[in-house]
């Protein structure tokens, strides 16, 4: 295997990492998609809402709440599309390093 290849197998190697990175992150933002649609249907069922504000929770109106908590989901679902479109790209680059080594291995 001559040196061309051995740097192939290393960007290859840190386009995976990159992708544990991705999905790592992705997960965490999937988490706080999950406790935001929980606050939503919670703050729903109830008359009055508490935002918490450093370490304290203050009284708040249902309906600010709602919105800041409806924008906040918006972000992060917009992080995770985000996400999901480095993870294709890298993927498909990582996709293509992969036959390209194993071409010149075949041969």
């Amino acid at each position: 295997m001559d040196k061309k290849e051995q740097e192939k197998i290393g960007k290859l190697q840190l386009l995976e990492q990159q992708l544990q990175q991705f999905s790592m992150q992705k997960q965490q933002f999937q988490t706080q998609l999950f406790e935001i649609e929980s606050a939503i249907t919670e703050s729903e069922k109830t008359e009055k809402a508490y935002k918490i504000v450093g370490n304290l929770m203050v009284l708040t109106d249902k309906e600010i709440l709602k919105k800041d908590l409806e924008q906040k989901k918006e972000i992060v679902n917009l992080r995770i599309k985000n996400i999901e479109k480095q993870e294709k790209k890298i993927q498909e680059d990582a996709k293509k390093i992969q036959e390209e080594v194993m071409g010149k291995m075949k041969k």
